[in-house]
């Protein structure tokens, strides 16, 4: 069926109809496998990571063998848990509302709930509900699973914690007391994070209501083979002429499957760099210079995630004072369970762990932070940006970047400005300060970022995207000729690994008798462009 009235949605939960959208039926049965298994457990992610769509999906997915009750507490207004009863109430109602579009679900089934809610509602609080709740589950014509999104609502309120307990008491004795089959929330915080947010300090409330639940291990992440199963549906639509697996491969790379990222790259290349200048139609828009124009352009906007990640920036220091450090330092950091600041970068989805060391979840968050902090008004006042914005337009040739022009002058403009501050000024600023000084020459016409798995003190390879071209810079300190020849065999693999031919090299050389300056060396089949601060 032709279906070319689909768009790439990034507002609200997908549809299929009228969306495209990954194939998510294998993790269904993942999630399906646990609810069969009487799980009770939390899916939380990062803001705009497919947890609404997966829920929707899965209420659909469990209908035929099971009473789904799905319900959103952001719909419950803060005033609806001040106590016990009030919430109580309103959570009866929210029930039996969502009740009434399940036909599993019958009035009579609904009957002790209604009843109890009628004749006991000054009474009625969380024991009430509850046994109102177990009778309905006894009552049901087959097993009741409770899905309940946007737990975050209820995250700074006793009540909800009482709720908790209700559940897993009844959780604890379902062997003789009815009650769900399943219990499915859905929010950022994990709950325990709630936890901590509700009582920060309290020894009391050390051991979690939710310590029931069992841990959601599910990728929800996309695969290269997932969003080029997207892109086929869109192709037999729209017949671009596209190269599936390139686009796939480039998107993947650049998002590591964000659900919201891949979906908004693909938004912004179908309707705003199709027909934009250079890319008068869907075919020369679904290239790698189209992508990499919507990747510049998703950089350059404003939205409720990236609006949500600056947000947390500012609201929690020590996370920014992290971050700021793996980016610009090239501190390694290992991940340690219950360090508040590694959580709570992989709990936002600014990170993610690889080999038991933190990395930034993916390069459009990568580039979204160096943009951030590069652009603040203390960075931009310093001297090396000026020099830099005042000569950018020399560094651009027909339209090309001249990476070896650009590493000469800030040979020059580095030396005159900071030669004189010593070695801690150079493991600690001379990487970020040459990012400073190709920020405005770059700026809206390309990206850069750092390959996370080569980032530490010791050297960085930052790839440079300038209309299309490719070029990487290995960034290192000097430790000597020996470690100097290890980078450029390491700086020959990655050139090999991308099908180069040339690439850079910088420097930051403290001895006193180093000879600063650029020069080009050959490495095998290689040109290499070495230049000495």
């Amino acid at each position: 069926m032709n279906r070319k009235g689909r768009i790439f949605n990034t507002s609200g939960d997908c549809r299929l109809q009228i969306h495209y959208m990954v194939n998510i039926t294998e993790r269904l049965e993942k999630i399906k496998a646990m609810v069969d298994a009487g799980q009770y457990f939390t899916i939380n992610r990062a803001r705009q990571f497919g947890k609404t769509t997966t829920l929707k999906a899965l209420e659909e997915f469990l209908k035929d063998d099971y009473i789904v009750i799905s319900m959103d507490f952001q719909m419950l207004s803060a005033s609806k848990f001040r106590n016990e009863n009030v919430f109580s109430i309103a959570f009866a109602r929210k029930f039996i509302k969502a009740a009434d579009l399940n036909k599993n679900l019958t009035l009579e089934s609904l009957y002790p709930l209604q009843k109890m809610l009628e004749t006991n509602r000054e009474e009625f609080g969380l024991t009430e509900l509850f046994e109102a709740l177990s009778d309905v589950c006894k009552e049901a014509s087959c097993p009741i699973i409770l899905m309940i999104d946007e737990v975050d609502s209820a995250s700074d309120n006793q009540v909800f914690l009482d709720f908790l307990s209700q559940l897993r008491g009844y959780y604890i004795g379902r062997d003789s007391i009815p009650t769900f089959q399943s219990v499915i929330l859905a929010g950022v915080y994990d709950i325990k994070n709630i936890r901590r947010k509700l009582c920060p300090g309290e020894d009391s409330k050390i051991n979690s209501p939710w310590n029931i639940a069992a841990d959601f291990l599910i990728d929800m992440s996309f695969s290269e083979a997932d969003i080029a199963g997207m892109l086929i549906e869109y192709e037999a639509d729209h017949h671009t002429g596209m190269d599936v697996g390139l686009i796939a491969r480039l998107i993947y790379e650049y998002t590591s499957g964000y659900p919201f990222l891949v979906s908004r790259i693909c938004k912004i290349v179908d309707e705003r760099v199709n027909g934009s200048e250079g890319f008068e139609d869907r075919s020369s828009a679904w290239t790698r210079e189209g992508f990499l124009k919507a990747v510049r352009i998703l950089l350059e906007e404003t939205n409720m995630l990236f609006d949500s990640l600056i947000h947390k920036l500012r609201d929690y220091p020590e996370l920014d004072k992290m971050l700021r450090d793996l980016l610009f330092k090239g501190k390694e950091i290992a991940y340690v369970i219950g360090i508040p600041s590694l959580e709570e970068a992989l709990m936002f989805g600014f990170a993610r762990v690889s080999e038991n060391q933190l990395v930034i979840a993916n390069r459009i968050f990568e580039s979204l932070l160096y943009n951030l902090y590069l652009a603040s008004p203390q960075m931009q006042q310093e001297q090396i940006y000026d020099v830099a914005w005042k000569d950018r337009n020399q560094f651009i040739e027909n339209g090309r970047l001249n990476m070896k022009l650009i590493l000469k002058r800030f040979v020059t403009h580095f030396d005159d400005l900071y030669g004189d501050r010593g070695q801690r000024f150079y493991e600690e600023d001379g990487r970020r300060y040459f990012m400073l000084f190709l920020k405005p020459i770059i700026n809206g016409q390309g990206n850069c970022y750092v390959e996370a798995e080569t980032r530490n003190r010791e050297r960085t390879d930052l790839i440079v995207d300038y209309h299309g071209e490719r070029f990487i810079v290995e960034v290192k300190l000097w430790y000597g000729q020996a470690r100097h020849e290890q980078g450029e065999a390491q700086l020959a693999e990655y050139l090999r690994h991308y099908h180069m031919k040339r690439g850079y090299l910088l420097v930051f050389n403290f001895n006193k008798t180093k000879e600063a300056g650029v020069r080009e060396v050959e490495y095998e089949e290689m040109i290499l462009v070495e230049a000495v601060v």
